[in-house]
């Protein structure tokens, strides 16, 4: 039988926050509120294919069943301290197809973290994919000179990067209970 390569088409990015008294409920809550609960998730490294199209979280659910083993690049954070300020986030960089070559993969990148707003974690996820891809690119990165912000894009060495995020945050629960937060991007075979 021949071998089958498994080079996702599709992908959806989501995210959700789950509390509860238990630890482990309150990601199941958050993968309930990211609408990824019913798979069987398995955590893959930060590649994101050539030609793979980027769709939305209801478009990518009908393409999955349950019990399904679906991949995914998966950031999650958890406390049961009060008022605590938790987010994860998942960042991509893809560079711009030009006419001169093909496109190239892009990368994904995981943060978690404690103490950052939603907006702090997704901005140094998507710089460190911006990064992750600059470098097998070949090119020079400076994180303060390159980021245009009116245009949301990358210009390195003359090549242009684009990058976007999906992260969630939230304050850990007032009575202690457990709060998790998940961003995942979820890869369609």
């Amino acid at each position: 039988m021949p071998f089958q390569r498994l080079v996702p088409k599709k992908m959806f990015l989501t995210k959700g926050v789950g509390t509860h008294k238990e630890y482990l409920n309150s990601f199941e809550v958050a993968l309930r509120d990211a609408g990824i609960e019913k798979y069987n998730l398995v955590t893959v490294s930060s590649i994101f294919p050539p030609d793979c199209k980027i769709i939305t979280r209801a478009e990518g659910l009908k393409y999955l069943e349950p019990g399904q083993i679906v991949p995914v690049v998966m950031s999650r954070q958890s406390t049961n301290e009060p008022n605590r300020l938790i987010a994860a986030s998942v960042g991509l960089a893809l560079p711009a197809k030009s006419k001169k070559r093909e496109q190239t993969y892009g990368y994904l990148s995981e943060h978690h973290s404690f103490g950052e707003t939603e907006e702090k974690a997704g901005d140094y996820c998507e710089d460190m994919a911006a990064q992750m891809l600059a470098t097998i690119m070949g090119l020079e990165f400076d994180m303060e000179k390159a980021y245009d912000e009116r245009k949301d894009l990358w210009r390195v060495s003359g090549h242009t990067i684009h990058t976007r995020n999906i992260t969630q945050s939230a304050v850990g629960n007032k009575k202690g209970l457990w709060t998790t937060v998940v961003a995942a991007s979820v890869l369609i075979v």
